[in-house]
């Protein structure tokens, strides 16, 4: 039976991140969302270590589960339209900053282990090394492949995914300090990658473009830094509950166990496109070569985003795909389309409550995103949730993409429609004499009105300002309205 894994996330002793990242919030907001494996987040902290021994006993093989009182207390708190198993195994990202061939490299990287001694002795390891005990994602001075080489050292059963390799900043492939391909990060060890996270601001036919990328199978996680980010990307797999099973779908791609990837949208992750947000510059890769680079406000370099990235290494056009390419389905998160269709803020009250009220309706997030039927989601929520999560299933999103750390926005809708009436039985209730605001304050996408997948010349608009204090220019997006099911 099909499953959802999400193996990126951390724990509640990494910088940035939620004091709720523990593993009782993480198994109840696991059922909430659908996820039946979960990634424990941050192996490298002996203090994580110890919340695992505590709090989790052994499941299936290299898989773990909470123990029975407190998975006990979680169920009391899920609806039961959600409840079902979860599962955790032991992953956790490092960030590898070093030295090679005179530039200094930045890289995340997975590691995943099967069992907490295989843990403790990863741990004693990279301790020598540096300090694990400030940071769950400790910043450590060594080279990606010698890490690969330690963990392999340890355990053969060990295995270590490139994370997000397209990020600017910090990635194998990332156009600020990393690598033109895996051999050059991983050298004699290049073998034992079989895996590479595509991160939220690329989507797998951006990665087809790169033939040297085909003999890796292509993994979606949240990287979430909190328990309602989970599952923002995932990875769905179809096999027997087990490390070893899960494993050898990822390093075979066999379409029979390894059953694609669940994808943001990409414009909506933080470096799609290029561009200054201290300057408010947003581009597309053509106008960043037009200005060599530089920002037209104050001259400084822009940070190259993942569109053109992988526009530089590509030897394939866009919509090629190669054989081994796996199906994935492009979704935005549930609280978000409710928020638009309210013309509420996605983290607002009255979401809260919608969302749950649909949860224990209808089930799990994913399948209400994924392929709950239509009418039945009109039914338990209006008929504008069901347009907007069909139009999203079709594709017919307007797309306004982020840039150099700013998250893009995905529009089901033209214009928002607050008040009364969007849901049935009280879903959404209207406030009096509040109206609703906007979802977030960004103009309407300027492209709503051109021709299905078409985008407006990059020239048209170079710079992308917000309003202070005259209302700014159109943002130079596009619509895009390719089926999920044509873009596979």
């Amino acid at each position: 039976m099909e499953f959802v894994a999400d193996l990126h996330i951390h724990s509640h002793f990494s910088r940035a991140t939620s004091r709720d990242l523990t593993f009782e919030h993480l198994a109840r907001w696991a059922q909430l969302k659908g996820v039946t494996v979960v990634g424990s987040g941050d192996i490298a902290h002996p203090g994580w270590l110890q919340e695992m021994r505590d709090r989790l006993e052994p499941a299936e093989d290299g898989l773990f589960r909470l123990k029975d009182d407190l998975a006990a207390a979680v169920q009391q708190t899920v609806p039961p339209a959600c409840q079902a198993p979860v599962r955790f195994l032991l992953a956790g990202e490092i960030s590898n900053i070093y030295k090679r061939h005179g530039q200094t490299r930045k890289v995340h990287n997975v590691v995943c282990a099967p069992d907490f001694d295989t843990v403790a002795k990863i741990q004693a390891a990279l301790e020598r090394i540096g300090n694990i005990r400030s940071d769950g994602r400790p910043i450590l001075g060594l080279d990606s492949r010698d890490l690969l080489e330690i963990i392999l050292t340890i355990s053969p059963q060990c295995h270590l995914i490139p994370a997000h390799i397209w990020t600017p900043w910090f990635a194998m492939l990332g156009s600020k300090s990393g690598f033109d391909s895996v051999e050059e990060c991983f050298g004699d060890l290049t073998p034992a990658i079989f895996a590479l996270e595509t991160g939220l601001s690329s989507d797998p036919p951006m990665n087809w473009r790169i033939s040297n990328l085909d003999r890796y199978t292509l993994v979606s996680n949240s990287d979430a830094h909190s328990p309602p980010k989970l599952a923002r990307e995932a990875t769905l797999f179809d096999t027997e509950l087990s490390y070893a099973a899960l494993f050898q779908a990822l390093r075979t791609g066999d379409p029979a166990t390894f059953r694609g990837t669940v994808e943001f949208f990409p414009e909506e992750g933080k470096y799609h496109l290029d561009g200054h947000r201290k300057c408010n510059v947003c581009w597309e890769p053509a106008t960043t070569r037009a200005h060599q680079g530089l920002c037209s406000v104050c001259g400084k370099e822009v940070t190259i985003g993942v569109l053109h990235r992988v526009e530089a290494l590509a030897d394939r056009p866009a919509g090629q795909r190669p054989p081994r390419a796996a199906p994935f389905t492009s979704l935005i998160p549930l609280p978000e389309i409710l928020g638009e269709a309210a013309g509420v803020g996605a983290g607002s009250k009255q979401v809260e409550q919608a969302y749950h009220k649909l949860l224990a309706a209808l089930g799990p997030e994913l399948f209400i995103l994924r392929s709950a039927p239509l009418p039945a989601i009109a039914g338990a929520g209006g008929e504008r949730l069901a347009e907007g999560i069909g139009r999203m299933r079709r594709g017919e999103v307007q797309a306004d993409a982020g840039y150099d750390g700013d998250y893009g926005v995905i529009r089901l809708f033209a214009a928002a429609q607050p008040g009364a009436g969007l849901f049935q039985d009280g879903l959404f209730a209207a406030r009096p004499g509040r109206p609703c605001g906007p979802a977030r304050r960004r103009s309407t996408c300027a492209c709503a009105a051109l021709r299905p997948g078409s985008r407006p010349p990059a020239s048209k608009w170079p710079n992308r300002r917000r309003p202070s204090p005259t209302p700014r220019r159109p943002r130079g997006c596009w619509h895009r309205s390719t089926p999920n099911s044509a873009r596979r």
